[in-house]
């Protein structure tokens, strides 16, 4: 596509990419508070679960002491807590990255950081990373793969066998406790989703176009896991000493973990409720989970779904309530919390990326987007006045439409995704009349050197925005000379003929050349349009 001339036509251009990067980044405020009260969340439970993991080796290792055979589980610690404290170190040099690499923190009056992110609605630098990033992993199973995400992807994975390998590596261990083990390890891998999503790999699924803010409650979420893990191991090794691990802790928030925090009218929005430093599932201590007053069941590790139909659009608020009895003193605290999320409906965007109309002979490009809906979901068709076709043309589409509308006629671009059926009207013109030009003059004043030089007449399309090339088909030359008879030659195309370089070479001071019936025809048009004549007066 040729760069517009005309400054008017430049920025409407402008204007219709500013409107798809809009379009794209549409999400509202409250869903990056929602990211960041979640990741607030997590971190305190991680902390929490620091102050628990930290008491329970000297325990561990108090409980050996009883007899030299379980000083074999005593040993365990130390490689057990290694391993997720290599991982969670790395988990948190990402964080960093991540909030470095995307500009680092608002500054406040005084020029200190505050804890908004700058770039939190930045997508480019968690693709680049983790999708698209330097790093390559050789596998030897799945090949090689290209990103920190896949560098991450195997650490994650080799962490969870490496702690399952220290249990099995227990003679003493039973099978149905190894199971137990493997059951508990919290570090988990959804290799299901991405494929069903048609996804390239899990890292595409995970980090692809996610805003900054959106990706640190995942590593967060991941340090969590890690943490959890090893608590698993060490109430593992506990249980083999005959340690009691019945651990209470006295700090807690409500979280909320929702599938989306943005959804389409129609969908149903969920999320999992529960308390950020809830206890093991071996553990005595009872939690009760409700939303709005409604009482929610709840899972062995203390987690309640609530779901909720999107009925209309809007931000929607609950109050979640968690409560939960010290199995110690048989106290009950409760913890309230109130959340958001955001309803949306479906809407179809088609812009034409070049003009507001469609040209006949030339590929139009068209951008064609629909909030809320995965590109594959999408349908597109063209009816209507036109006699257009549409189809996929890189990233976006291509419209080639055959005749022209009339008044009141319209070519449609159909639109059509589950729960979505829409139409834009758009008017179909020619390609509009080029301007016939010998050398850059349409008529006037020439000298007899530059007339005698010129190979041809040219047409130009002025202020057209399409790769388009038009082409004369003919006209009718015809000399002048003072005092004299005219001499005409009809030329075939736009090149001069012999018999018109001829007559052409005859130019001198005071001849008139008149340039008549000038035919050209244009991609699309079924016959040579008429673009008029030009004079010339020879000096």
């Amino acid at each position: 596509m040729s760069i517009p001339k005309e400054p008017r036509q430049l920025m409407i251009n402008i204007m219709y990419l500013v409107l798809t990067a809009l379009l794209a980044l549409n999400v509202s405020a409250e869903i990056f508070n929602a990211f960041k009260m979640v990741d607030k969340g997590l971190e305190k439970s991680n902390l929490a679960l620091d102050q628990g993991n930290s008491a329970l080796p000297a325990a561990i290792r108090d409980g050996a002491k009883k007899k030299e055979s379980l000083q074999q589980y005593a040993d365990l610690i130390e490689p057990g807590q290694q391993l997720s404290k290599d991982l969670d170190s790395y988990l948190a040099g990402l964080i960093e990255q991540l909030k470095t690499e995307s500009g680092g923190y608002v500054p406040d009056e005084n020029g200190n950081p505050t804890d908004e992110l700058i770039g939190k609605k930045n997508f480019d630098v968690t693709t680049r990373l983790f999708v698209n990033g330097p790093d390559k992993i050789v596998d030897d199973v799945n090949g090689v793969e290209d990103s920190e995400g896949a560098t991450l992807k195997k650490k994650l994975m080799d962490y969870k066998q490496a702690m399952i390998d220290l249990v099995k590596d227990d003679p003493e261990t039973e099978v149905n406790e190894q199971e137990e083990f493997t059951k508990s390890v919290a570090v988990q891998l959804d290799e299901e989703s991405w494929k069903k999503k048609g996804k390239k790999s899990w890292q595409e699924f995970t980090f692809s176009h996610m805003p900054v803010q959106a990706v640190l409650p995942i590593f967060s979420k991941f340090r969590n896991d890690v943490k959890s893990t090893e608590a698993a191991f060490l109430n593992y090794l506990a249980g083999k000493v005959g340690t009691t691990t019945d651990v209470v802790i006295d700090k807690y928030a409500v979280v909320s973990a929702p599938e989306k925090s943005y959804i389409i009218k129609g969908e149903k929005y969920k999320a999992e409720i529960f308390l950020s430093a809830a206890a093991s599932s071996d553990s005595k201590t009872g939690i009760s989970v409700s939303v709005n007053g409604k009482k929610l069941p709840t899972n062995k590790e203390g987690i309640a779904v609530y779901e909720a139909n999107a009925s209309s659009v809007g931000v929607k608020k609950y109050t979640a309530n968690a409560s939960l009895t010290n199995p110690v003193t048989g106290e009950v605290k409760s913890f309230k919390k109130e959340f958001s999320y955001e309803v949306g409906e479906r809407s179809v965007a088609v812009s034409p990326l070049a003009m507001n109309v469609f040209y006949i002979g030339v590929d139009n490009p068209v951008s064609v987007t629909a909030a809320g809906v995965p590109s594959d979901k999408i349908k597109v068709s063209m009816s209507g006045a036109g006699g257009g076709t549409i189809k996929r043309g890189g990233g976006n589409y291509v419209v080639n439409v055959k005749s022209p509308t009339k008044s009141g006629e319209f070519a449609k671009v159909n639109v059509s995704a589950p729960g979505l059926n829409e139409s834009r009207d758009f008017r179909v013109k020619r390609i509009p009349d080029p301007v016939p030009k010998l050398s850059k003059s349409r008529g006037g004043g020439m000298s007899s050197g530059e007339f005698k030089v010129q190979p041809g007449v040219f047409p130009i399309l002025e202020n057209f925005d399409f790769d388009a090339k038009c082409n004369i088909a003919g006209f009718r030359l015809v000399r002048v000379p003072k005092r004299q008879d005219p001499q005409v030659v009809v030329n075939s195309g736009g090149k001069f003929t012999p018999d018109a370089k001829s007559l052409i070479a005859k130019a001198k001071a005071t001849d008139t050349y008149f340039f008549e019936e000038i035919k050209c025809k244009c991609p699309g048009d079924p016959a040579a349009r008429d673009l008029g004549g030009m004079v010339f007066k020879i000096r």
